[in-house]
């Protein structure tokens, strides 16, 4: 049975605050909807709802995240966080396909704007916290290796991206008297967030497969082993994962047959810290072997 940590990390510190700033800009969204009664605002306002539940999602994949390996779970629970990740992705597109049935309704009857001046302003404010909290969301969750924080600040620059369309539809409509432009707009702005939601989750559901480490991260790794397995004869078998902040990494390292357990060991002990000082958050497990096992290709000979 799962213990939650008694103490707050600074990724879950972030997720919280994430819920609070969600649950703001939704209520300064709704007004925006209530003072214009402009059918884009609602939507923009319905797509806030979608960010609370995903920042609670990211709160809940981070506390999970975070467990130390179990019995049931020896190798962590890192990838709790991409389950999130993948949630978001289909919650984006759920907002998108919203954001279309609303705009074809006003399309069908073409709604007129009430006080649309005060109506942008407001919804202005919103769209500006939005837009800070995302870069925030987003910064933390790239250096942090946190794909739960990385996905809502995207989803957050998607909500961004709606806003600000929504918002040119708005000004355009206010201008022309053309209140068709409004939804048009709208739908317009739906499509690219399809597009947003279907990469994160497409880019999710890549890393729950056991995604296998960057071609740089694998380069680094050979390169440690050939300035740190001074007496070994060869490394092969080289394979990576990812899981949340943690690089799996495991590969089999021939000595000679000579070698003594201690020495072999030895050798294993200092790739193990070089990798690990190179690479953060990697985990390394390497198997050695007798010197008939040297491989005639793919190997990194020594």
């Amino acid at each position: 049975m799962l213990q939650l940590p008694p103490r707050l990390s600074k990724h879950q510190r972030v997720a919280i605050a994430s819920i609070g700033v969600a649950l703001a800009v939704m209520g300064i969204k709704y007004v925006a909807f209530v003072i214009t009664g402009s059918v884009a605002l609602f939507s923009d306002a319905m797509e806030s709802i979608v960010n609370v539940l995903t920042a609670i999602a990211a709160l809940i994949a981070i506390r999970v995240g975070a467990q130390p390996p179990d019995r049931q779970h020896p190798f962590g629970h890192h990838k709790a966080e991409y389950f999130s990740a993948v949630l978001e992705g289909a919650l984006i597109i759920v907002a998108a396909l919203l954001i279309f049935h609303e705009a074809y309704g006003a399309l069908r009857e073409p709604r007129p704007l009430t006080d649309p001046g005060l109506g942008l302003f407001v919804n202005g404010i919103a769209t500006a916290i939005n837009a800070g909290w995302a870069w925030v969301l987003i910064n933390r969750g790239e250096a942090w290796k946190s794909p739960a924080l990385n996905g809502d600040g995207w989803h957050l620059l998607s909500d961004v991206i709606t806003s600000v369309g929504v918002l040119l539809g708005l000004i355009l409509a206010t201008l022309t008297g053309w209140a068709i432009l409004d939804p048009l707009l709208a739908g317009l702005v739906a499509i690219n967030i399809l597009r947003i939601g279907y990469r994160l989750a497409a880019e999710s559901m890549s890393s729950l497969l056991d995604e296998a480490a960057s071609p740089k991260i694998q380069e680094q790794i050979r390169e440690e082993i050939r300035n740190n397995a001074d007496g070994a004869l060869q490394a092969h078998d080289i394979r990576t994962r990812i899981a949340g902040p943690t690089t799996f990494i495991e590969f089999h390292l021939v000595v000679p047959g000579g070698m003594t357990v201690e020495d072999a060991h030895e050798i294993c002990d200092r790739l193990e810290i070089a990798i690990e000082k190179r690479i953060e958050g990697a985990e390394v497990v390497i198997h050695v072997e007798p010197e008939h096992k040297i491989k005639s290709k793919g190997g990194v000979n020594l």
